[in-house]
């Protein structure tokens, strides 16, 4: 099977938000863990936070994330202001679906964005939104065995 989001992008700062916008986007969502903030940190850095009051000013914001862990989801929604939803379990659509359908968002104005083709990818394609792929925003620093991992799911991605 192979996956073609509708942008394969290097990091989520690469995101074109007027084109998205010339094509009717009103509403982003992301995943958490490795798209907005490093994994399992609990928080987003100062150029993440910043990059994010921009995008507030046009667009909708909000997360869906498959992290279950309590402490976690407190620490994260302690710093969190805009709408997030834990436990998931993408690429099941039903709670996400419910969170757009809570927050008034339409499919075809709703873009999904995140570092996982096998979740975050086939949940946004099956939900009937705009998809974007990014790397992790810690690629840099992340151990071998995890860019294996994420090279290895990348092999479903169609490039073309």
């Amino acid at each position: 099977m192979f996956i073609k989001p509708d942008y394969n992008l290097k990091s989520i700062y690469d995101i074109n938000l007027e084109e998205l916008k010339q094509k009717g986007i009103n509403a982003l969502l992301f995943d958490l863990d490795s798209t907005l903030m490093g994994s399992k940190t609990g928080c987003y850095s100062s150029e993440t936070l910043a990059w994010l009051d921009v995008v507030k000013k046009d667009f909708f914001v909000g997360v869906v994330s498959n992290n279950h862990n309590s402490e976690y989801m407190s620490k994260v929604k302690a710093c969190t202001d805009f709408p997030i939803v834990f436990c998931a379990k993408k690429p099941d659509i039903k709670v996400a679906s419910d969170f757009m359908k809570l927050h008034n968002l339409e499919p075809k104005k709703t873009c999904f964005v995140g570092d996982r083709p096998l979740t975050d990818i086939v949940c946004g394609k099956n939900l009937g939104c705009t998809t974007i792929l990014v790397d992790s925003i810690t690629a840099d620093i992340e151990k071998p065995i995890v860019r294996f991992a994420r090279w290895l799911e990348r092999c479903s991605v169609k490039k073309s």
